[in-house]
């Protein structure tokens, strides 16, 4: 099954067995995500993506510049936390596609605002065998201009389920990335992207292969 397919079957299910009032809280705060968001303040193909030092999910620091001196490029897909499903989806779909990226001299990672030991949950519960680095205090993912503030509405919600926010990610901004994707060749520069404030919508993995055939 295609991931966007998976996602839409999730998401049916989900709003299935919440109450009315949720599922409309959750489209509400998607509709107001799309129109705060403003994609040409983002990072823009043709640009040379930030140098960063982040630490993975066993607090090791990792460099852009040493992941671009591996091979040929590098896939970096932006999460929201480890709480939400379709990020999850997203990750394991990544996943079973690791081996083709690897043949194609492309190293994929995944970057959360959450801290080293959410990340490290995240990695060990969908058994990633790539990068899970933490942008803590979302830095880079502001730099990179897709971060968001999630509305009164979702803060409330997910307290209201037991998420500690400042356990998770070391503040109590409740701000998160736009779900994105970017391909950067060796140079560093971006070269494809994926943004949509819809967070049930991800790109395919088999589109981002497209993208490194191009490469």
């Amino acid at each position: 099954m295609a991931l966007n397919a998976e996602l839409a079957a999730t998401k049916k299910n989900f709003y299935s067995s919440i109450p009315s009032e949720i599922s409309q809280l959750l489209e509400n705060s998607i509709s107001t995500a799309k129109s705060e968001f403003d994609a040409s303040k983002a990072i823009q193909v043709g640009a040379t993506f930030p140098s960063f030092n982040l630490s993975d999910a066993t607090g090791k620091e990792v460099t852009l510049a040493d992941l671009l001196a591996k091979g040929n490029g590098v896939l970096i897909s932006f999460y929201r936390g480890s709480w939400c499903p379709y990020c999850n989806l997203e990750l394991r779909a990544l996943q079973k596609h690791l081996a083709e990226f690897e043949a194609k001299g492309v190293t994929l990672l995944a970057i959360t605002p959450e801290l080293p030991d959410a990340s490290l949950t995240t990695a060990e519960k969908n058994e990633l065998k790539f990068p899970v680095l933490s942008d803590v205090g979302a830095k880079l993912t502001k730099e990179i201009g897709i971060f968001w503030q999630q509305t009164q509405g979702l803060r409330g919600m997910l307290s209201g389920n037991g998420l500690d926010w400042k356990k998770q990610y070391g503040d109590d901004s409740f701000g998160v990335p736009i779900p994105a994707t970017f391909l950067l060749d060796k140079q560093g520069v971006v070269r494809n992207e994926f943004l949509d404030a819809d967070w049930s919508t991800r790109l395919e993995p088999t589109t981002a292969l497209e993208w490194v055939n191009k490469l």
